[in-house]
């Protein structure tokens, strides 16, 4: 007897948990970076992640590191260095300010890029409304003047933003010019070299205790090799469009992880701030989406 076939809910039940698993891990994965902050610093911590995960990708790609194609190795260096100002830029401003708020103005970044391409008119909804999470967030600027928010922390996660915007559209140059994962496997590697003085600096000789490589191992585990496994399982089967939009969701996420494993509570208004933005990005990607669908059903002009 033949087995009934998988409706479409069911066969995007799977993915769809991957893709939210791969988002929750992320988010654990900076919870607990962020209580390696007093034993390593940011930069220590960073380091130790960065590196984990260029390891784990390197055995992935089985490929050497110089082994790259003509004319993509300043791209590949580029990306890397992006990389690690990135990742540097978020946990400087995760020692300062709330994982789910250092989340949400992070997030704004990568919102920045879905919306700048657009010339739809409906797309200025969404970026009014990532600007009123920002006021929310801010209290109109005055959590900064008051001390609530620490505005290093905050300019440093705008940075993170500005960064994740210039990884975006790296890594799809990166991705066209070098197959597979070995692009990202050497960027990482470059990005490790990158943040070793600063690293070293930071952390010293601590960089050698095990128990904190370890960590900082899970760290890199959590936030970089987890995730990126379950979302290219994930992409196998899932619309880009519904991918995007649960991504979305990790300023919630990183809400919730801050509250669960770091004890940071929000304010209210800063609750529906990051509602805003994630509904903001939300939005944003399945606008998009749906505007490309009806450019592929409407065909080539006449």
């Amino acid at each position: 007897m033949q087995r009934p076939r998988p409706t479409r809910s069911e066969s995007h039940a799977v993915p769809v948990l991957l893709v939210l698993g791969g988002v929750l891990s992320v988010q654990l994965g900076a919870a607990v970076a962020k209580g390696l902050f007093p034993a390593l610093g940011p930069a220590g911590t960073v380091l130790v992640r960065i590196a984990t995960a260029a390891v784990v990708l390197l055995l992935i790609a089985r490929r050497p590191l110089h082994r790259l194609p003509a004319g993509s190795k300043r791209l590949v260096v580029a990306f890397g260095l992006v990389l690690a100002g990135m990742n540097l830029a978020f946990y400087l401003a995760l020692d300062r300010i709330p994982l789910g708020v250092a989340v949400t103005v992070e997030f704004i970044g990568p919102l920045a890029v879905a919306v700048a391409g657009s010339r739809r008119p409906r797309d200025l909804v969404w970026a009014l409304l990532a600007a009123v999470g920002v006021l929310l967030l801010t209290g109109g600027g005055s959590a900064l003047l008051s001390g609530e928010l620490d505005p290093v922390g905050v300019l440093c996660a705008a940075l993170a933003g500005s960064c994740w915007a210039a990884y975006i559209l790296l890594n799809q140059r990166v991705g066209a010019a070098v197959p597979g994962v070995h692009g990202l496997a050497v960027a990482m590697t470059v990005g490790t070299v990158a943040l070793l003085p600063l690293g070293v600096a930071s952390a010293g000789g601590r960089l050698l205790e095990p128990h904190l490589l370890a960590a900082g191992a899970a760290v890199g585990l959590l936030s970089s090799a987890i995730p990126y496994t379950l979302e290219l399982a994930a992409l196998r089967s899932l619309p880009a469009s519904t991918f995007g939009v649960l991504m979305s969701l990790e300023p919630a996420v990183a809400a919730l992880a801050g509250f669960v494993v770091l004890g940071e509570r929000l304010r209210a208004g800063q609750v529906v701030a990051v509602v805003c933005v994630c509904a903001a990005s939300a939005g944003a990607t399945w606008t998009a989406a749906a505007a490309r669908r009806r450019t592929r059903s409407a065909g080539p002009t006449p």
